[in-house]
């Protein structure tokens, strides 16, 4: 029998925590709750969930504090879908900028929450066997560039900050932690944005080309991304990883 998925949810409001308990039990779910920092914090002594509902205002640390904390940390693959009563676009990007893998603004449908937990599951393990994304170093250096994961920055090889949407970072993890290997469209398309390709999305191929411009890298002679006719694309560069930053 397969394991039930692992939710941990943290949020400061008891009535919330436990109508999503009852939803998520009752829909095959083990959950763990938490009313703050702390409490996430000693939940998270006893191993990682397969997923965090974290909650945007709680007191002390906020939600972007935790989750900033959890993507410099041992816990930086599990993923957070964010809570807020805020809804203003701005709230929403600077949670996805920390690391958030999605963002649902209360007042929410339990069913809403329930399938967006699903998609982002569904969208952390859609990579065949052997290509799950494991626990990665603090700094990932490929050709004339590195990666700071903790800070989310690139860096070229004077050391100049060279600034990155959340999709573009996310879309350079997925090939850094997967070099030499085919993905296709729709792999790179759900990882990076949780949705399938329909018959005429060209979003990927416009992140990609994004990429390559931050990269500098030309699309008639890549060094770094190279594209397979009817395929997808390959990350062509060794890339080391290192413990820290040089």
């Amino acid at each position: 029998m397969d394991k039930p998925d692992h939710v941990l949810i943290v949020d400061d409001d008891r009535g919330i925590r436990e109508l999503l308990a009852q939803y998520l039990e009752k829909n095959g779910m083990r959950v763990s709750l938490a009313a703050n920092g702390r409490e996430m914090r000693a939940a998270l002594e006893y191993g990682a969930p397969d997923l965090i509902v974290l909650d945007l205002m709680l007191p002390g640390d906020d939600g972007l504090v935790l989750c900033r904390e959890l993507r410099a940390g041992k816990f930086r693959t599990v993923p957070v879908l964010m809570l807020t009563a805020r809804s203003e676009e701005t709230d929403r990007i600077v949670g996805l900028e920390m690391g958030a893998d999605d963002y649902l603004a209360k007042p929410f449908a339990v069913r809403e929450l329930f399938a967006r937990i699903r998609s982002v599951l569904r969208r952390t393990r859609m990579l065949p066997p052997g290509m799950q994304v494991a626990d990665s170093a603090p700094m990932l250096v490929f050709g004339d560039w590195k990666l700071d994961t903790t800070a989310r920055h690139l860096l070229d090889a004077e050391g100049t900050v060279v600034a990155l949407s959340g999709a573009e970072y996310r879309l350079l993890r997925v090939f850094l932690d997967h070099p030499q290997r085919v993905l296709t469209r729709d792999q790179l398309l759900n990882l990076t944005q949780g949705r399938q390709a329909d018959a005429f999305d060209r979003s990927i191929d416009l992140l990609v080309s994004r990429l390559r411009q931050r990269l500098q890298d030309d699309a008639r002679e890549p060094r770094y991304i190279k594209t397979l006719r009817n395929e997808g694309y390959v990350f062509s560069s060794s890339v080391e990883m290192r413990d820290n930053p040089p």
